[in-house]
């Protein structure tokens, strides 16, 4: 996955920006991103803070260590079950 030229500390900013009373378009232009990426930036940390938004990045790298971890113990435990089905 393609890692985002802005950090969650500017998005939060620049979504900011925004609210403060300047017109979507013209945030969007000075930062060079698409109207599109700012509605999916603002759906996700529309009403967030810092320290919020790194809690949120923390927990998502945290759900997909576990995520990888119960996929192998699955194929563990089919691989297991296939073996112990076979006739010796």
């Amino acid at each position: 996955m393609k890692r985002s030229r802005f950090s969650e500390e500017q998005i939060i900013g620049i979504l900011r920006e925004q609210e403060g009373g300047q017109p979507t378009a013209d945030v969007c232009r000075r930062y060079g991103i698409s109207g599109a990426t700012f509605y999916k930036w603002k759906a996700k940390y529309g009403g967030l803070d810092v320290s919020e938004a790194r809690r949120l990045k923390g927990l998502e790298d945290e759900n997909a260590k576990l995520k990888k971890l119960l996929a192998e113990a699955m194929l563990d435990v089919a691989m297991l079950k296939d073996i112990a089905s076979k006739k010796w």
